[in-house]
């Protein structure tokens, strides 16, 4: 039966998701960790939506999908990452081109920073999702309330208890992004070098590196710790044969400056993430696994 005023509230069914698809992919990016998840859950919305009746409101409706769907699909991704090898590190995205929805404040960048991600695996999945809810798409607790089906009293609880396992230990993200580029710039060019006196200079003391490689891509098993294993690694890094035949770039990955590596055939063979605090590099997280890297060698073409 055809319910009055259908057409208004819900006139073109394709248009109308396919314009908030990027903001659900963003969603569901924040959620998961993983591109390649994200955009499956986007595609499962889809088939929901095409599949329901009229919608009053579209934008409420499709968040809340998504993240019930990123929701269930938190449980099995803990268990996956608990056997995954070595490091487990999100999948890097390219954002010049807008792909993780407006980044213009530094709360916004913050949000899709690898090192924030990776802080968020500390939470439960519903803590998870009512981090993002509020921190990243500003929703009130009534709506993460709606959204996830639970009391408005306990989304504030949630949310503290959130609040609290990220961030009291979450280093000050760095807010000049021209000066971040600049300390990238340097890091780079000091390791292509080997320039030892340079990197000791914009190293932290208790600098972190870490590599994924998800068991099919060389790469280190464990986190590399301190300055000085640290300075070996980039040197070990820099000294292999085949780095004399690549390209490296410096682009905007998960908004922050990373240092792309190609080949010589345009193929993406890795993404250094570099983490800026106080001035100093505070963390190298390199990704190498090509799964990994997929979704990003798509923006790169």
């Amino acid at each position: 039966m055809e319910v009055p005023g259908a057409e208004e509230r819900h006139p073109a069914p394709v248009a109308v998701f396919e314009e908030q698809r990027p903001r659900l992919f963003a969603l569901a990016y924040r959620l998961l960790g993983s591109a390649a998840e994200a955009e499956d859950m986007v595609q499962e919305a889809y088939v929901r939506w095409s599949q329901a009746g009229p919608v009053e409101v579209p934008a409420a409706w499709l968040t809340r999908v998504v993240t019930n769907l990123c929701l269930s699909r938190l449980g099995s991704a803990w268990r996956r990452r608990e056997s995954y090898v070595g490091p487990w590190l999100p999948e890097p995205v390219l954002t010049g081109d807008g792909a993780l929805g407006p980044l213009e404040t530094v709360e916004q960048r913050e949000s899709v920073s690898l090192g924030v991600l990776i802080l968020l695996e500390r939470l439960t999945p519903v803590e998870r999702a009512v981090f993002v809810l509020r921190e990243a798409f500003g929703h009130g607790h009534a709506e993460v309330a709606g959204i996830l089906g639970i009391t408005e009293a306990h989304s504030r609880q949630l949310h503290r208890r959130a609040r609290a396992h990220v961030g009291e230990p979450r280093k000050r993200f760095e807010s000049d992004r021209e000066h971040h580029r600049r300390i990238v710039r340097g890091f780079l060019r000091a390791t292509l070098a080997g320039d030892v006196a340079a990197l000791e200079q914009l190293l932290a003391d208790d600098v972190v590196a870490w590599t994924d490689g998800g068991g099919t891509a060389t790469a280190a098993r464990r986190p590399v710790y301190g300055r000085a294993r640290v300075l070996r690694y980039l040197r070990g890094l820099a000294d292999r044969p085949e780095a004399a035949g690549i390209a490296w770039d410096i682009v905007d990955v998960n908004a922050e400056p990373a240092v792309v590596v190609r080949e010589a055939g345009g193929g993406l063979l890795a993404v250094f993430a570099v983490e800026v605090a106080d001035g100093r590099v505070a963390a190298v997280r390199t990704i190498v696994s090509p799964a990994k890297l997929a979704f990003a060698a798509t923006q790169l073409m």
